[in-house]
């Protein structure tokens, strides 16, 4: 099964950047994986949050297909260790569809519209990270999830 990881904005930061391309990169002995950026809104500064949201949220959606499972990386979301994610992970890849589709958001969150597209919330952590460090932080638990699925020794307990 394909996941998709749809990021708003660009990530700036090389450190940044270069655990996200190793740990795509060791993602591809498990899944087909494939990273999506919706870019920064043009003149957001003159925007208000709501409208914001709503156009971010309409990017987002353009890339989603039908029958794809949707999971937002959202503040309000359910909180896993690592083993229980990937019983998560698990439970999501046994229920089929095109796709698994995780979803972080820009920095005011979701629209509606992304929200009633969704099939689950998931959250990192009780404390607020910057999106750049959210997403590597997801693909390191994504890729820790799939070894612990698969019962090699990158997990200690």
């Amino acid at each position: 099964m394909k996941i998709k990881l749809i990021c708003v904005g660009k990530t700036i930061s090389k450190y940044l950047i270069e655990g996200e391309v190793e740990y795509l990169s060791r993602l591809k002995h498990y899944c087909n994986i494939e990273k999506i950026e919706i870019p920064e809104l043009k003149n957001a500064k003159k925007m208000r949050q709501d409208q914001i949201k709503k156009e971010e949220g309409r990017l987002i959606l353009s890339k989603i297909a039908l029958g794809e499972q949707v999971i937002l990386l959202d503040e309000g979301g359910k909180t896993h260790t690592s083993i229980e994610f990937s019983k998560y992970l698990q439970k999501r890849l046994n229920q089929g569809g095109k796709s698994i589709v995780f979803i972080v958001g820009g920095a005011y969150g979701f629209s509606e519209e992304v929200y009633s597209k969704s099939s689950g919330k998931i959250s990192l952590s009780d404390m607020t990270f910057s999106h750049q460090m959210v997403r590597l932080f997801f693909l390191e638990q994504l890729y820790r999830g799939f070894t612990i699925l698969k019962g090699e020794p990158y997990h200690h307990n």
